[in-house]
């Protein structure tokens, strides 16, 4: 027990250097009841489930997915009415591996109250019986592993549930130790169902278990964002698609629909302009197509005004395309997404002199899930 402690310590040391914006360490204690499984000798049994089991923990989390966890535990096993009568104390220590499968699984993108642990690991244990005869201890290596969902009730408290099987090896006398077992691999087992209380410990507000960056939720909102205007657009202009419109009639109207920014004012060109180099105005396209998505005209009618309303700007358009598709393919379809968006605003009756146009390619920074903001044209606004 020693050795797993120090063991446990060092390991935990070692990784504390680390710095992060949560808590790594906390204590889990809990309790509940018991399945025993084989190692009974004939004419002594236990309830299913049996009263009762406890168990405490230290547990220390590298980062956000992977910890390591020191666990005591106790059992209290008699025998079920009807068998013969003993009484048995079991005592483990283990040292486990912490997987957050909540947030391998990307839990916060559904909850943020509800979250799962895997562990698993190995240690010791001792059985003791002191009825119905007193025996030395039964000196026993163990296997642990198990599932423990957990639901949050504050930053520093959370509620959990556990389930975890443990497999003695070399287990020498029964459960009841009446009888002797000649096994030298798996000889007897325990299952512990438990509830209880997990206590974050630190400085910091978030524990990790359950943290999520600022990062990750600016990204979150910022695709939420993007995805509700294209939602709108496309409701805006819904009633245009059986209109026999001409590329310049369709910006035109447009233009009826959405104020201008000379209407509001010159300190909202300026605006206009870091909305457009900071990447907030995009034209989007669907999977192999050069075709202007239809909630992205907004997009080109922005940029359309702003040029109005600078008369010494010019706009750089810079296509681009997911990873999906050949590398070649890809640069062509990005040169064709741009020159498409070059021939709208030309028709809409911007100065072809005041624009260019060219493709990058693929755009790896992409994440799968994000693949569509991708298939876009840029813009880029020069003086």
């Amino acid at each position: 027990m020693k050795r797993l402690i120090l063991g446990a310590l060092l390991i935990g040391s070692v990784f504390q250097s680390s710095a992060q914006d949560f808590n790594k360490w906390s204590i889990d204690v809990g309790a509940g009841v018991q399945t025993i499984v084989g190692s009974v000798a004939p004419g002594y049994g236990t309830n299913n489930p049996d009263f009762w089991q406890a168990n405490i923990g230290a547990r220390y989390m590298f980062n956000e997915r992977f910890g390591l966890r020191l666990d005591l535990g106790y059992n209290n096993i008699s025998e079920a009415s009807g068998n013969n009568p003993f009484k048995s104390n079991y005592y483990r220590g283990s040292i486990e591996g912490v997987i957050n499968a909540g947030n391998l699984l990307n839990f916060k993108s559904w909850t943020k109250d509800f979250n799962l642990l895997v562990h698993a690991g190995g240690g010791i244990s001792r059985l003791y019986s002191s009825e119905p005869i007193d025996t030395d201890a039964d000196k026993m290596r163990q296997l642990i592993a198990g599932i423990t969902p957990q639901f949050k009730l504050s930053n520093r408290v959370s509620l959990f549930a556990d389930v975890s099987g443990i497999s003695n090896f070399y287990q020498n006398r029964s459960f009841d130790g009446t009888g002797t077992t000649t096994k030298n691999g798996i000889s007897g087992g325990i299952v512990n169902y438990s509830v209880g209380v997990n206590i974050s410990l630190g400085k910091h507000e978030q524990h990790a278990d359950w943290y999520y960056s600022d990062v990750e939720v600016a990204e979150k909102s910022e695709l939420e964002a993007i995805n509700k205007r294209l939602k709108d657009a496309e409701e805006e202009i819904a009633d245009l698609k059986a209109k026999d419109f001409t590329k310049a009639k369709l910006v035109s109207e447009l233009d009826s629909r959405y104020a201008t920014i000379e209407s509001v004012g010159s300190k909202n060109v300026d605006f206009a302009k870091q909305l457009i180099e900071n990447g907030y105005v995009n034209v989007y396209f669907d999977v192999d197509r050069a075709n202007v998505q239809t909630g992205s005209t907004s997009a080109i009618n922005f940029l359309k005004t702003y040029l109005e309303n600078n008369s010494s700007a010019k706009a750089e358009l810079i296509g681009y395309a997911d990873e999906t598709g050949p590398k070649g393919y890809n640069k062509f379809l990005s040169e064709k997404r741009a020159k498409t968006v070059y021939n709208v605003l030309v028709a809409a009756g911007v100065d072809a002199n005041r624009l260019s146009h060219k493709g990058e390619g693929e755009d790896a920074t992409a994440t799968k899930e994000a693949r569509q903001l991708a298939r876009r044209v840029a813009i880029r606004i020069q003086k």
